[in-house]
């Protein structure tokens, strides 16, 4: 607040009438007439009240013949709050946000639903907020060209799903708030330093679980001894959920084997001799495996090898079994942390945070087409089916 050092300088800050003041403050006494050189006449009983000079508590709060120095003091700090109060309502209501999306997978677009959906509910929404919106289309080369397009923008906050579009965003722009959802583990991507602070301009959350809950999953099927992972290198949430199972291979008598695929012609010639060493898939966050779901979900049914994903998307899209976090879930989730940062709090003092609940899932048109016998043991875990 500046200083303010006499009289002159306050009538700067104050109308003429002092009617306005009273009305103003609500103090009680209303004020219903102003007489020229004698000071307010009191509608309520006072000494004064009705008079045409002022009465002692009149005078208290004006001063004799007019308001106070003190009184003039409080009532131009409170107008100069409240003309802050209202400049901060302004700033908030011209928000820009940009949401990149590596590719245009069910999983994005549902989490980035429901991030824009809290955004709306806490009063980010449209048009108070305004929203840019970009896919990538799973190309890279695309996605450093969006990169650049929001670095020039002068977003206020930049809204990132899945671990490629993150992993270039927070690369290149390092002033803007980065609020991630759908990245499978950020710290081991070199997106955030630690779980607790990512130690920059970046939180959100995370799909990252224990991989011990598919591997028991699958120790309710007799026969899965082995279980290809078909991931891709260079892709660090690909090569992320490849390590975390074999992380707890030994505790599960199930061999984990990694399968690296780089094309679509190298998953056409692969395949077919994988189904036939394999008792399982894992179908990991590649978006090229993911690109390739339902040829690869079609083979493995004729072959009755399960497959098993992460992905709750992807189980809809044919894979037999599923232990997922909800998508829509984990946006709203992200959409809270984005909520805070909107109201001034930094990305770094937001911890980034795991999915809270996982479904087990079973896609039962897939059950029904490759004839799998679906151990009643698994049926008492599944908390969602896919009819």
């Amino acid at each position: 607040m500046p200083q303010l050092s006499s009289e002159t300088d306050l009538n700067l800050f104050l109308p003429a009438d002092e009617d306005i003041y009273a009305n103003f403050l609500n103090i009680g006494d209303e004020i219903t007439d102003n007489t020229s050189g004698s000071g307010p006449v009191c509608a309520v009983p006072c000494e004064g009240a009705g008079q045409k000079t002022p009465g002692p508590r009149c005078e208290t709060i004006f001063g004799q013949g007019g308001m106070s120095m003190d009184m003039k003091r409080f009532i131009a700090g409170a107008m100069i709050f409240l003309a802050a109060a209202l400049c901060a309502v302004d700033v908030e209501a011209g928000k820009k946000i940009g949401i990149l999306m590596f590719s245009d997978e069910a999983r994005y677009i549902e989490a980035a639903r429901g991030i824009t959906d809290k955004l709306k509910e806490m009063g980010f929404g449209e048009p108070k907020t305004s929203f840019m919106t970009d896919k990538a289309g799973a190309n890279k080369a695309l996605a450093a060209e969006l990169v650049q397009k929001y670095a020039a923008a002068k977003l206020d906050m930049i809204i990132t799903l899945g671990t490629s579009s993150t992993v270039a965003v927070s690369r290149e722009i390092k002033d803007v708030p980065i609020i991630f959802s759908m990245v499978y583990d950020p710290v081991d991507a070199g997106i955030a330093k630690a779980w607790k602070s990512s130690g920059n301009n970046t939180t959100g959350t995370s799909t990252k679980m224990p991989m011990s809950k598919p591997m028991e999953v699958l120790e309710k099927f007799p026969r899965v001894k082995r279980l290809a992972v078909l991931y891709t290198a260079g892709e660090k949430n690909s090569e992320s959920q490849l390590k975390d199972l074999q992380a707890v291979e030994a505790n599960y008598k199930i061999k984990i084997i990694p399968v690296r695929l780089a094309t679509v012609e190298e998953i056409n010639q692969l395949l077919p001799e994988i189904l036939r060493t394999a008792d399982a898939l894992f179908i990991t966050g590649s978006n090229l495996v993911n690109s390739q779901v339902s040829t690869i979900v079609d083979m493995a049914d004729k072959a009755q090898v399960i497959t098993i994903t992460h992905l709750e998307d992807l189980v809809g899209a044919g894979v037999l079994l599923g232990v997922c976090a909800n998508s829509y879930s984990m946006g709203q989730f992200s959409g809270e942390k984005a909520v805070k940062v909107l109201k001034g709090a930094k990305p770094s003092a937001i911890p980034i945070e795991l999915a809270k609940k996982f479904d087990v899932i079973l896609n039962m048109k897939s059950a029904t087409k490759g004839q799998f016998q679906i151990p009643p043991a698994f049926m008492k875990t599944v908390t969602k089916k896919i009819e």
